[in-house]
């Protein structure tokens, strides 16, 4: 992610129905959603997603809280526009993603809102489970065994396509 791509992906995230199980519902907001990218450029670990037909904008998702003593990084803050939703799309970002994670770490987890039920449902689907509770989020654990998928040799492009 760079600056110049906040209008598109503000663009991308201007629906609010993206976000109405989200614990920040108001983040289609433009205000709202530009703390959001300017976290995700803070971060260095944030991706954008395209269409890999169209090269649209489609999202966005991160890597974040990497502990290399615990051998661990956190994948989220991932939103897909909701033609996206239900599809492939979401499954194989995480894949591309857990492949490069898990060359690098043993564990990853993912911080979902308590009420953010479609986010919840798509980490089950993964094969992570809850690791325990925090306030209002879930934290769910992946371990390397996931599906044993071998870890890309390069870094991963600042862009994913779907």
């Amino acid at each position: 992610m760079v600056k110049t791509d906040f209008e598109a992906l503000h663009a991308a995230a201007s629906d609010p129905l993206i976000w109405e199980q989200h614990p920040e519902s108001t983040r289609w907001q433009r205000d709202v959603f530009r703390r959001f990218f300017i976290s995700g450029l803070e971060s260095r670990g944030a991706l954008v997603i395209l269409d890999a037909k169209t090269h649209a904008v489609i999202g966005t998702s991160r890597y974040t809280a990497h502990d290399p003593g615990k051998r661990s990084v956190e994948i989220g803050y991932t939103f897909l526009t909701r033609a996206y939703w239900g599809g492939p799309h979401n499954a194989e970002l995480k894949a591309l993603m857990l492949g490069y994670a898990f060359g690098q770490v043993d564990t990853v987890f993912f911080v979902v809102g308590d009420h953010n039920f479609r986010s919840q449902k798509a980490v089950l689907k993964l094969g992570a489970r809850e690791d325990r509770r925090d306030g209002d989020k879930i934290i769910f654990r992946l371990e390397k065994a996931w599906r044993e998928v071998p870890a890309p040799k390069s870094t991963p492009p600042a862009r994913v396509q779907t």
